[in-house]
């Protein structure tokens, strides 16, 4: 009998592996998140022991990943529209929270020679004088932050002449780093990474007017299947410690709009 405790130590081991995992349930998380939702998990840790896995991104992706059985059990979107969509065909557990208003902002890293100009005027001079060569946004095709940066730019009437200077960021993380990178001139990108110390030591930003573009209406939801820590995270992300956090990272907070 003494010969077959560590057999059954090691089935034990192998059966209790998939549970521990699943206690560190996936979310899938717009890139406007990268910094706030960080900051919101540690807190959420800290406050409970528990622990979530964050995967960055862009919603329209993770809506298509999503749709196609990736294992995620929270998506925090940056436009809400995925997530009805997602509601409406049964993979949620319902049709989620508004948890945020997201802002975009034009960001320069230092040197640039673009001016921080809330009207993009500057951009349609620079445009002209040859300052501005190449100018980064997320890609409008499936990241809500780069369909609103495509937006601004056409109602400031220079959609045409700047379209074929882009460099198109697969998610606005990626765009960020682009208009970071030396080269690009600068880019649109979302407030809360403007404002991230990371970035906010390195570069210029300027709110954009939000009557340019339609809202970032953002929503988070559990999707069907959605085990206790999940969650708890969501409820987390509700809270007052959570909002705190978002409030710092440039969100406007659901009952706080203007």
């Amino acid at each position: 009998m003494k010969s077959l405790w560590p057999v059954l130590l090691l089935a034990a081991a192998l059966f209790a592996a998939p549970a521990a995992a699943d206690e560190r349930p996936l979310a899938a998380a717009a890139s406007d998140l990268q910094f706030a939702l960080t900051d919101v998990a540690a807190a959420f840790t800290q406050a409970t022991g528990r622990e979530v896995r964050l995967s960055f991104g862009s919603s329209g992706n993770f809506f298509r990943q999503i749709k196609q059985g990736a294992p995620f059990e929270l998506f925090f979107s940056a436009d809400e529209d995925f997530v009805f969509d997602l509601a409406k065909d049964g993979f949620t557990e319902d049709d989620g929270v508004l948890y945020a208003l997201g802002r975009i902002a034009l960001l320069l890293p230092h040197g640039s020679p673009l001016k921080a100009d809330p009207s993009l005027g500057d951009l349609r001079e620079a445009l002209d004088d040859g300052r501005l060569k190449r100018f980064a946004i997320a890609n409008p095709e499936h990241a809500p932050y780069g369909m609103r940066a495509e937006e601004a730019l056409r109602e400031a009437g220079l959609w045409e002449a700047i379209e074929s200077r882009l460099v198109l960021g697969e998610n606005v993380s990626q765009a960020a780093q682009f208009a970071m990178s030396g080269n690009a001139q600068g880019g649109i990108v979302a407030y809360s990474l403007a404002l991230a110390p990371e970035l906010a030591a390195k570069a210029d930003h300027v709110l954009i007017p939000d009557h340019t573009h339609q809202p970032l209406r953002q929503r988070a939801v559990a999707m069907k299947g959605a085990g206790a820590t999940a969650q708890a995270f969501l409820t987390f992300a509700q809270s007052d410690e959570a909002r705190a956090i978002m409030r710092r990272y440039g969100f406007v907070l659901p009952g706080e709009e203007m």
